[in-house]
Parts: C-alpha cells; sequence; structure tokens
C-alpha cells in the first residue's frame, strides 16, 4: 500500500490537490500483484512565470520509480507524470517478461512484484552498439566542466584530484551543472 508524503514549494497543498494525487497516483498499484509497502515523495512547485512542476518519486524495494513533468496547469502535470511512470513500468514488466521468455526461468526478483500478466513488447531491444573504454585522468570538478564543454558532451567522468573517486559531472536541464560522487 502506497503512503504519501505530498510536499508544496509556493503552494499550499489543499486537500483537494492531496485528494487528486492520491486517486492518481494511486492507480499504479494495479501493476503489482502485492501492493508494496512504498512511500511515494510527491513535490508540488508553482514558479512564478504561472507554470507547476510535479516530481514523483516512489522508492520500491527492486526499482525505483521517478518522474517530473512541467506544464501551465498543476492538474495536468499530475497526469503527465503519472503517465510517464506507467510507461516506466510497463517497460520495465516487458523487460523482466522478456528475460525470462529467453532464459526458460523467472530471472529477476523484481517480477514478484509485478503483476503476471504478460505486457506486448513496447521497447526496442536494448542493445549495446559501441563500448568505448577510457582511461580517467585526475582533475577538479570545474577542469571536468570545461572539458566536458570542449568536446560538446552533456557529461563526463573522470578522478577528482580532491577524493582520488570515480565522480561524473553533467548539464542539468536548467543549464547548470551537477556533479555525482562515488564512494
Amino acid at each position: 500500500m502506497f503512503r504519501y508524503n505530498v510536499r508544496g514549494e509556493n503552494i499550499e497543498v489543499t486537500e483537494a490537490i492531496r485528494d487528486y494525487v492520491e486517486k492518481k497516483v494511486g492507480k499504479l498499484e494495479r501493476y503489482f500483484s502485492d501492493s508494496p509497502e512504498a512511500t511515494v515523495h510527491v513535490n508540488l512547485k508553482v514558479y512564478t512565470e504561472k507554470t507547476a512542476k510535479v516530481e514523483v518519486t516512489i522508492p520500491l524495494p527492486y526499482l525505483v520509480l521517478r518522474a517530473e513533468e512541467t506544464s501551465p496547469d498543476l492538474y495536468a502535470s499530475v497526469d503527465l507524470v503519472v503517465d510517464k511512470l506507467e510507461r516506466q513500468i510497463r517497460k520495465f514488466k516487458t523487460k523482466i517478461n522478456r528475460k525470462s521468455r529467453e532464459t526458460g526461468m523467472n530471472t529477476a526478483k523484481a517480477a514478484i512484484f509485478l503483476n503476471g500478466e504478460e505486457t506486448p513488447d513496447e521497447t526496442p531491444e536494448l542493445d549495446i552498439v559501441r563500448t568505448k573504454r577510457l582511461s580517467l585522468k585526475p582533475m577538479d570538478s570545474e577542469e571536468a566542466v570545461l572539458q566536458m564543454n570542449m568536446l560538446g558532451h552533456n557529461f563526463f567522468i573522470f578522478e577528482d584530484s580532491e577524493t582520488n573517486g570515480t565522480s561524473i559531472v553533467y548539464r542539468r536541464k536548467d543549464g547548470k551543472y551537477g556533479l555525482i560522487e562515488t564512494d
């Protein structure tokens, strides 16, 4: 059974909004054979340019579902994000079913949580068509961003000279940069 943690930024989460979110996101429970115990984290943001962003994260035992959508209408954003989550679940189910058919057995514990119904193969094969090998150069994150921009890529992997760990810098949708550090 889903539990809900609905938060709002620049908006008061009214009972009507909370009910709408719970009703729409609750429809996703039908994709699971046993309703998983999960807390659904919903972030509602309203910006000054009159757009509403909805972020939903559902951490499940063998899968984390996450989606976000922005539109001029808060309720439309909720609908769009639920559609996106449904596509993610169907894609995952298709992948589990395909692996199960290929190996002749249930290959993932995650299949336990999904309804046994077959889904049509909606996604193309996820074949790796190219492999690259690279040696990581020690540098700081600023130098990594410069390297990424020079190459015209959206991300760059490097050895962090301060932590000696592998890190990744990436370009965010808002044009700023993010850093992922590994342990």
